[in-house]
Protein backbone atom coordinates (compact mmCIF):
# COMPACT_ATOMS: atom_id res chain seq x y z
CA UNK A 1 0.00 0.00 0.00
CA UNK A 2 3.09 2.23 0.94
CA UNK A 3 5.00 1.84 -2.39
CA UNK A 4 1.71 3.32 -4.21
CA UNK A 5 1.43 6.50 -1.74
CA UNK A 6 5.04 6.67 -2.60
CA UNK A 7 4.47 7.07 -6.42
CA UNK A 8 2.57 10.26 -5.65
CA UNK A 9 5.15 11.85 -3.94
CA UNK A 10 7.07 12.77 -6.51
CA UNK A 11 3.75 13.81 -8.47
CA UNK A 12 2.08 15.84 -5.95
CA UNK A 13 4.42 18.38 -4.98
CA UNK A 14 4.65 19.27 -9.14
CA UNK A 15 1.27 20.07 -9.36
CA UNK A 16 1.98 22.95 -6.34
CA UNK A 17 0.37 20.92 -3.68
CA UNK A 18 1.55 22.22 -0.14
CA UNK A 19 2.31 19.89 2.33
CA UNK A 20 -1.00 19.67 4.21
CA UNK A 21 -2.99 19.06 1.00
CA UNK A 22 -0.44 16.10 0.11
CA UNK A 23 -1.21 14.84 3.36
CA UNK A 24 -5.02 14.90 3.25
CA UNK A 25 -4.68 13.83 -0.41
CA UNK A 26 -2.45 10.40 0.79
CA UNK A 27 -4.97 10.14 3.25
CA UNK A 28 -8.17 10.32 1.18
CA UNK A 29 -6.56 8.09 -0.88
CA UNK A 30 -5.76 5.36 1.97
CA UNK A 31 -8.92 5.37 3.26
CA UNK A 32 -10.43 4.83 -0.77
CA UNK A 33 -8.47 1.69 -1.44
CA UNK A 34 -8.75 0.49 2.21
CA UNK A 35 -13.00 0.69 1.79
CA UNK A 36 -12.39 -0.85 -1.72
CA UNK A 37 -10.36 -3.74 -0.17
CA UNK A 38 -13.06 -4.19 2.65
CA UNK A 39 -16.06 -4.45 0.05
CA UNK A 40 -14.30 -6.98 -2.23
CA UNK A 41 -12.94 -8.67 0.51
CA UNK A 42 -16.87 -8.96 2.21
CA UNK A 43 -18.11 -9.82 -1.37
CA UNK A 44 -16.13 -13.27 -1.45
CA UNK A 45 -17.06 -13.95 2.22
CA UNK A 46 -20.41 -13.82 1.71
CA UNK A 47 -20.14 -15.76 -1.63
CA UNK A 48 -17.68 -18.30 -0.31
CA UNK A 49 -20.59 -19.08 2.81
CA UNK A 50 -23.21 -19.00 0.09
CA UNK A 51 -21.91 -21.17 -2.02
CA UNK A 52 -20.73 -23.94 0.67
CA UNK A 53 -24.21 -23.78 2.27
CA UNK A 54 -25.14 -24.96 -1.48
CA UNK A 55 -22.42 -27.59 -1.27
CA UNK A 56 -24.02 -28.62 2.37
CA UNK A 57 -27.36 -28.64 0.52
CA UNK A 58 -26.17 -30.99 -2.32
CA UNK A 59 -25.16 -33.73 0.02
CA UNK A 60 -28.71 -33.43 1.65
CA UNK A 61 -30.55 -34.70 -1.14
CA UNK A 62 -29.99 -38.52 -0.91
CA UNK A 63 -29.08 -40.82 -4.50
CA UNK A 64 -32.38 -42.29 -5.63
CA UNK A 65 -30.92 -45.40 -7.57
CA UNK A 66 -33.72 -48.11 -7.04
CA UNK A 67 -34.74 -49.76 -10.10
CA UNK A 68 -37.53 -51.90 -9.49
CA UNK A 69 -40.28 -54.03 -11.17
CA UNK A 70 -44.05 -53.75 -11.36
CA UNK A 71 -44.52 -50.15 -13.45
CA UNK A 72 -47.31 -48.92 -12.84
CA UNK A 73 -47.54 -45.18 -13.90
CA UNK A 74 -48.57 -43.36 -17.47
CA UNK A 75 -46.83 -41.06 -18.86
CA UNK A 76 -46.81 -38.28 -21.74
CA UNK A 77 -43.40 -37.07 -22.75
CA UNK A 78 -44.12 -33.56 -24.51
CA UNK A 79 -41.59 -32.30 -26.97
CA UNK A 80 -41.79 -28.76 -28.34
CA UNK A 81 -39.63 -28.39 -31.33
CA UNK A 82 -38.76 -26.06 -34.36
CA UNK A 83 -36.71 -27.10 -37.32
CA UNK A 84 -35.32 -30.05 -35.68
CA UNK A 85 -35.43 -32.23 -38.16
CA UNK A 86 -31.56 -33.95 -37.38
CA UNK A 87 -31.80 -34.28 -33.90
CA UNK A 88 -35.68 -35.53 -33.29
CA UNK A 89 -34.90 -39.03 -34.62
CA UNK A 90 -32.08 -39.49 -32.61
CA UNK A 91 -34.57 -38.95 -29.57
CA UNK A 92 -37.83 -41.20 -30.89
CA UNK A 93 -34.52 -43.73 -31.09
CA UNK A 94 -33.62 -42.80 -27.10
CA UNK A 95 -37.49 -43.46 -26.63
CA UNK A 96 -37.84 -47.08 -28.66
CA UNK A 97 -34.95 -48.19 -26.76
CA UNK A 98 -36.23 -47.71 -22.78
CA UNK A 99 -37.14 -50.26 -20.28
CA UNK A 100 -40.52 -49.46 -19.86
CA UNK A 101 -43.92 -51.19 -20.96
CA UNK A 102 -44.62 -49.05 -24.18
CA UNK A 103 -48.69 -48.96 -23.42
CA UNK A 104 -47.75 -46.81 -20.49
CA UNK A 105 -45.90 -43.95 -22.55
CA UNK A 106 -47.06 -41.92 -25.66
CA UNK A 107 -44.65 -39.11 -27.04
CA UNK A 108 -46.85 -35.71 -28.14
CA UNK A 109 -44.76 -33.79 -30.51
CA UNK A 110 -45.35 -29.91 -31.07
CA UNK A 111 -44.32 -28.32 -34.11
CA UNK A 112 -43.95 -24.44 -33.49
CA UNK A 113 -44.15 -23.42 -37.09
CA UNK A 114 -40.85 -25.27 -38.20
CA UNK A 115 -39.18 -24.12 -41.38
CA UNK A 116 -38.98 -27.76 -42.86
CA UNK A 117 -41.76 -30.70 -42.33
CA UNK A 118 -40.85 -33.42 -40.31
CA UNK A 119 -41.66 -37.25 -40.73
CA UNK A 120 -41.02 -40.18 -38.90
CA UNK A 121 -41.43 -43.92 -39.20
CA UNK A 122 -43.51 -45.93 -37.62
CA UNK A 123 -42.77 -46.92 -33.60
CA UNK A 124 -43.35 -49.40 -31.10
CA UNK A 125 -44.83 -46.67 -28.70
CA UNK A 126 -47.52 -44.03 -29.64
CA UNK A 127 -46.92 -40.96 -31.26
CA UNK A 128 -49.21 -37.77 -31.37
CA UNK A 129 -48.31 -34.55 -33.54
CA UNK A 130 -49.58 -31.33 -33.16
CA UNK A 131 -49.21 -27.76 -34.56
CA UNK A 132 -48.62 -25.03 -31.94
CA UNK A 133 -51.76 -22.43 -31.15
CA UNK A 134 -49.44 -19.31 -29.92
CA UNK A 135 -51.34 -17.39 -27.81
CA UNK A 136 -48.41 -15.33 -25.59
CA UNK A 137 -45.33 -13.93 -26.22
CA UNK A 138 -44.12 -17.59 -25.13
CA UNK A 139 -43.80 -20.19 -27.88
CA UNK A 140 -42.28 -23.04 -25.47
CA UNK A 141 -44.85 -22.57 -23.12
CA UNK A 142 -47.77 -22.71 -25.76
CA UNK A 143 -46.47 -25.72 -27.28
CA UNK A 144 -46.78 -27.28 -23.32
CA UNK A 145 -50.29 -25.67 -23.13
CA UNK A 146 -51.23 -27.09 -26.60
CA UNK A 147 -50.41 -30.29 -25.75
CA UNK A 148 -51.89 -30.26 -22.49
CA UNK A 149 -55.50 -30.33 -23.77
CA UNK A 150 -55.08 -33.61 -25.21
CA UNK A 151 -53.07 -35.27 -22.53
CA UNK A 152 -54.81 -38.53 -21.20
CA UNK A 153 -52.02 -39.62 -18.68
CA UNK A 154 -51.68 -39.06 -14.99
CA UNK A 155 -48.15 -37.68 -15.43
CA UNK A 156 -46.42 -35.18 -18.22
CA UNK A 157 -42.37 -34.91 -18.55
CA UNK A 158 -40.94 -32.07 -20.70
CA UNK A 159 -38.03 -32.60 -22.50
CA UNK A 160 -36.03 -30.89 -25.74
CA UNK A 161 -36.10 -31.95 -29.23
CA UNK A 162 -31.79 -32.20 -28.97
CA UNK A 163 -32.16 -34.48 -26.26
CA UNK A 164 -31.55 -38.70 -25.52
CA UNK A 165 -32.72 -39.97 -22.17
CA UNK A 166 -31.54 -42.96 -20.73
CA UNK A 167 -33.10 -46.39 -20.85
CA UNK A 168 -34.21 -46.82 -17.15
CA UNK A 169 -35.75 -43.00 -17.39
CA UNK A 170 -39.15 -43.75 -16.87
CA UNK A 171 -38.64 -47.07 -15.07
CA UNK A 172 -36.37 -45.01 -12.11
CA UNK A 173 -39.12 -42.11 -12.53
CA UNK A 174 -42.12 -44.35 -11.35
CA UNK A 175 -40.38 -46.15 -8.70
CA UNK A 176 -39.43 -42.46 -7.21
CA UNK A 177 -43.60 -41.50 -7.88
CA UNK A 178 -44.55 -44.71 -6.12
CA UNK A 179 -42.57 -43.99 -3.28
CA UNK A 180 -43.17 -40.70 -2.78
CA UNK A 181 -45.91 -38.52 -2.37
CA UNK A 182 -45.26 -35.72 -5.05
CA UNK A 183 -47.05 -34.01 -8.05
CA UNK A 184 -43.72 -32.84 -9.64
CA UNK A 185 -39.95 -33.53 -10.36
CA UNK A 186 -37.03 -32.24 -11.55
CA UNK A 187 -34.11 -33.91 -13.49
CA UNK A 188 -30.37 -33.41 -13.79
CA UNK A 189 -29.25 -32.57 -17.09
CA UNK A 190 -25.64 -32.65 -18.77
CA UNK A 191 -24.25 -32.42 -22.42
CA UNK A 192 -22.66 -34.58 -25.40
CA UNK A 193 -19.58 -32.17 -25.59
CA UNK A 194 -16.47 -33.17 -28.08
CA UNK A 195 -12.78 -32.04 -27.18
CA UNK A 196 -13.19 -28.30 -27.44
CA UNK A 197 -12.81 -25.43 -24.71
CA UNK A 198 -16.39 -24.09 -26.10
CA UNK A 199 -18.33 -27.71 -25.45
CA UNK A 200 -16.44 -28.49 -22.08
CA UNK A 201 -16.78 -24.63 -21.32
CA UNK A 202 -19.89 -24.99 -21.60
CA UNK A 203 -20.23 -28.14 -19.31
CA UNK A 204 -18.50 -26.79 -16.28
CA UNK A 205 -20.97 -23.97 -16.47
CA UNK A 206 -23.84 -26.14 -16.90
CA UNK A 207 -22.44 -28.08 -13.66
CA UNK A 208 -22.36 -25.49 -11.46
CA UNK A 209 -25.74 -25.02 -12.53
CA UNK A 210 -26.68 -28.13 -11.67
CA UNK A 211 -25.21 -27.85 -8.77
CA UNK A 212 -27.04 -24.59 -7.45
CA UNK A 213 -29.88 -26.24 -8.49
CA UNK A 214 -29.51 -29.74 -6.60
CA UNK A 215 -28.04 -27.75 -3.18
CA UNK A 216 -31.10 -25.14 -3.27
CA UNK A 217 -33.55 -28.08 -2.99
CA UNK A 218 -31.29 -29.81 -0.17
CA UNK A 219 -31.44 -26.75 1.68
CA UNK A 220 -34.77 -26.24 0.98
CA UNK A 221 -34.60 -22.90 -1.48
CA UNK A 222 -35.24 -25.05 -4.45
CA UNK A 223 -36.02 -22.20 -7.35
CA UNK A 224 -34.50 -23.62 -10.49
CA UNK A 225 -34.61 -26.44 -13.05
CA UNK A 226 -34.25 -27.53 -16.51
CA UNK A 227 -37.29 -28.55 -18.90
CA UNK A 228 -35.13 -30.90 -20.67
CA UNK A 229 -35.89 -33.16 -17.76
CA UNK A 230 -38.99 -31.90 -15.99
CA UNK A 231 -42.15 -33.99 -14.77
CA UNK A 232 -45.29 -32.90 -13.34
CA UNK A 233 -48.72 -34.39 -13.21
CA UNK A 234 -51.70 -32.61 -15.13
CA UNK A 235 -53.74 -32.34 -12.17
CA UNK A 236 -51.17 -30.21 -10.68
CA UNK A 237 -50.65 -27.91 -13.77
CA UNK A 238 -53.94 -27.50 -13.79
CA UNK A 239 -53.79 -26.35 -10.35
CA UNK A 240 -51.00 -23.97 -10.64
CA UNK A 241 -53.15 -22.75 -13.87
CA UNK A 242 -50.77 -23.62 -15.61
CA UNK A 243 -48.21 -20.50 -16.77
CA UNK A 244 -50.64 -17.78 -15.66
CA UNK A 245 -48.82 -14.38 -14.45
CA UNK A 246 -45.22 -15.05 -16.62
CA UNK A 247 -47.15 -15.89 -20.79
CA UNK A 248 -45.26 -12.45 -21.59
CA UNK A 249 -41.96 -13.97 -20.58
CA UNK A 250 -39.94 -15.51 -23.80
CA UNK A 251 -38.53 -18.41 -21.44
CA UNK A 252 -39.21 -20.47 -18.02
CA UNK A 253 -41.51 -22.57 -19.06
CA UNK A 254 -39.74 -24.80 -16.35
CA UNK A 255 -38.49 -22.39 -13.44
CA UNK A 256 -41.34 -20.11 -13.57
CA UNK A 257 -43.77 -22.85 -12.88
CA UNK A 258 -41.39 -24.89 -10.51
CA UNK A 259 -41.11 -21.63 -8.45
CA UNK A 260 -45.27 -21.17 -8.45
CA UNK A 261 -45.35 -24.71 -7.50
CA UNK A 262 -42.76 -24.18 -4.25
CA UNK A 263 -44.62 -21.40 -3.02
CA UNK A 264 -47.79 -22.98 -2.66
CA UNK A 265 -47.48 -26.77 -2.00
CA UNK A 266 -43.53 -26.99 -1.53
CA UNK A 267 -44.27 -30.38 -0.04
CA UNK A 268 -45.75 -31.77 -3.74
CA UNK A 269 -42.20 -31.30 -5.41
CA UNK A 270 -38.97 -32.86 -5.60
CA UNK A 271 -35.65 -33.24 -6.63
CA UNK A 272 -34.70 -37.07 -8.46
CA UNK A 273 -30.96 -37.22 -8.18
CA UNK A 274 -31.07 -40.85 -9.93
CA UNK A 275 -27.71 -41.47 -12.44
CA UNK A 276 -30.68 -43.14 -14.39
CA UNK A 277 -32.96 -40.32 -15.10
CA UNK A 278 -29.99 -37.88 -16.71
CA UNK A 279 -30.96 -36.33 -19.62
CA UNK A 280 -28.50 -35.59 -22.13
CA UNK A 281 -28.49 -32.72 -24.44
CA UNK A 282 -26.41 -31.15 -27.05
CA UNK A 283 -24.02 -28.03 -26.10
CA UNK A 284 -23.89 -25.25 -28.43
CA UNK A 285 -21.67 -24.91 -31.09
CA UNK A 286 -20.22 -21.13 -31.05
CA UNK A 287 -19.99 -18.69 -28.70
CA UNK A 288 -22.71 -16.00 -30.68
CA UNK A 289 -25.62 -18.84 -30.07
CA UNK A 290 -24.27 -19.29 -26.73
CA UNK A 291 -24.19 -15.75 -25.32
CA UNK A 292 -27.66 -15.31 -27.02
CA UNK A 293 -28.73 -18.51 -24.87
CA UNK A 294 -27.44 -17.53 -21.35
CA UNK A 295 -28.89 -13.85 -22.38
CA UNK A 296 -32.05 -15.39 -22.54
CA UNK A 297 -31.43 -17.35 -19.50
CA UNK A 298 -30.51 -14.79 -17.42
CA UNK A 299 -33.22 -12.27 -18.70
CA UNK A 300 -35.89 -14.29 -16.44
CA UNK A 301 -33.65 -14.00 -13.02
CA UNK A 302 -35.54 -10.56 -12.23
CA UNK A 303 -38.90 -12.01 -12.73
CA UNK A 304 -38.40 -14.76 -10.36
CA UNK A 305 -40.77 -15.47 -7.26
CA UNK A 306 -38.06 -16.76 -5.40
CA UNK A 307 -36.49 -14.03 -3.31
CA UNK A 308 -33.17 -16.23 -2.90
CA UNK A 309 -32.63 -17.01 -6.40
CA UNK A 310 -32.94 -13.16 -6.93
CA UNK A 311 -30.28 -13.08 -4.24
CA UNK A 312 -27.90 -15.85 -5.39
CA UNK A 313 -28.08 -14.59 -8.82
CA UNK A 314 -27.24 -10.79 -7.53
CA UNK A 315 -24.74 -12.24 -5.62
CA UNK A 316 -23.08 -14.23 -8.26
CA UNK A 317 -22.91 -11.45 -10.27
CA UNK A 318 -21.40 -9.13 -7.91
CA UNK A 319 -18.95 -11.54 -7.48
CA UNK A 320 -18.04 -12.17 -11.62
CA UNK A 321 -18.08 -8.16 -11.57
CA UNK A 322 -15.85 -8.28 -8.63
CA UNK A 323 -13.44 -9.61 -10.15
CA UNK A 324 -13.19 -7.70 -13.60
CA UNK A 325 -13.40 -4.61 -11.11
CA UNK A 326 -10.24 -5.50 -8.93
CA UNK A 327 -8.21 -6.20 -12.38
CA UNK A 328 -9.21 -2.75 -13.78
CA UNK A 329 -8.60 -1.31 -10.79
CA UNK A 330 -5.26 -3.20 -10.55
CA UNK A 331 -4.24 -2.00 -14.05
CA UNK A 332 -4.46 1.39 -12.60
CA UNK A 333 -2.45 1.11 -9.88
CA UNK A 334 -5.41 1.98 -7.62
CA UNK A 335 -5.30 -1.72 -5.94
CA UNK A 336 -2.23 -3.77 -5.14
CA UNK A 337 -0.92 -6.17 -7.90
CA UNK A 338 -1.83 -9.26 -5.98
CA UNK A 339 -5.40 -8.19 -5.04
CA UNK A 340 -7.40 -9.85 -8.41
CA UNK A 341 -4.99 -12.99 -7.92
CA UNK A 342 -6.40 -13.71 -4.43
CA UNK A 343 -9.76 -12.56 -5.19
CA UNK A 344 -9.43 -15.13 -8.20
CA UNK A 345 -8.19 -17.96 -5.78
CA UNK A 346 -10.90 -17.52 -3.18
CA UNK A 347 -13.96 -17.76 -6.07
CA UNK A 348 -12.32 -20.50 -7.99
CA UNK A 349 -11.50 -22.74 -4.94
CA UNK A 350 -15.15 -22.35 -3.51
CA UNK A 351 -16.57 -22.80 -7.08
CA UNK A 352 -14.30 -26.35 -7.81
CA UNK A 353 -15.51 -28.17 -4.67
CA UNK A 354 -18.94 -27.29 -6.24
CA UNK A 355 -18.28 -27.79 -9.66
CA UNK A 356 -16.42 -31.48 -8.77
CA UNK A 357 -19.23 -32.52 -6.49
CA UNK A 358 -21.80 -32.40 -9.33
CA UNK A 359 -19.73 -33.39 -12.21
CA UNK A 360 -18.95 -36.64 -10.12
CA UNK A 361 -22.32 -37.37 -10.33
CA UNK A 362 -23.87 -36.34 -13.70
CA UNK A 363 -20.59 -37.78 -15.20
CA UNK A 364 -17.64 -40.24 -15.22
CA UNK A 365 -15.21 -37.97 -17.04
CA UNK A 366 -12.97 -35.92 -16.13
CA UNK A 367 -13.46 -32.25 -16.00
CA UNK A 368 -11.49 -30.05 -18.46
CA UNK A 369 -10.14 -26.81 -19.17
CA UNK A 370 -11.29 -25.72 -15.65
CA UNK A 371 -8.80 -23.19 -14.50
CA UNK A 372 -8.90 -21.19 -18.04
CA UNK A 373 -12.76 -21.72 -18.16
CA UNK A 374 -12.83 -20.17 -14.78
CA UNK A 375 -10.48 -17.49 -15.88
CA UNK A 376 -12.74 -16.40 -19.00
CA UNK A 377 -16.28 -16.81 -17.12
CA UNK A 378 -16.36 -13.75 -15.11
CA UNK A 379 -15.77 -11.46 -17.96
CA UNK A 380 -18.34 -13.76 -20.36
CA UNK A 381 -21.06 -13.58 -17.48
CA UNK A 382 -20.81 -9.95 -17.01
CA UNK A 383 -21.42 -9.25 -20.14
CA UNK A 384 -24.28 -11.35 -20.43
CA UNK A 385 -25.57 -10.17 -17.30
CA UNK A 386 -25.27 -6.29 -18.82
CA UNK A 387 -25.93 -7.58 -22.46
CA UNK A 388 -29.69 -9.07 -20.65
CA UNK A 389 -30.80 -5.39 -19.21
CA UNK A 390 -31.39 -4.12 -22.61
CA UNK A 391 -30.12 -5.93 -25.42
CA UNK A 392 -32.39 -8.44 -27.91
CA UNK A 393 -31.77 -12.34 -27.84
CA UNK A 394 -31.95 -14.76 -30.58
CA UNK A 395 -33.95 -18.36 -30.51
CA UNK A 396 -34.77 -20.66 -32.60
CA UNK A 397 -34.63 -18.73 -35.45
CA UNK A 398 -36.64 -15.82 -34.04
CA UNK A 399 -35.45 -12.31 -32.23
CA UNK A 400 -36.81 -11.41 -28.41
Amino acid sequence: MDSYLYQYAYVVPECGFTCPHWKLLCVEFQTQNGIMILFLLGIAIVYVLTISWLIYGFTKINHFEYIGSSPKTSFSIIVPFRNEAENLPVLLESFSKLNYPMDLFEVILVDDESEEEFRWQNTDYRIQFLKNIRVSNSPKKDAITTAMEIVKTDWVITTDADCTVPKNWLLALDNFIQLHHVSMIAGAVIYDCNNSFLHHFQQLDLASLQGATIGSFGIKKGFMCNGANFAYTKSFFQKLKGFEGNSTIASGDDVFLLQKALSQYPEKVAYLKSKNTIVTTKPVNDWKSLFYQRVRWASKTTSYQSTFGKRLGLLVFVMNFGFFYCLVLTVFGILPYFSPVIYFLIKFGIDTVLIQQTNKFLTEHKMRHLFLSSLWYPFFSTAVALYCLFGKYEWKGRRF
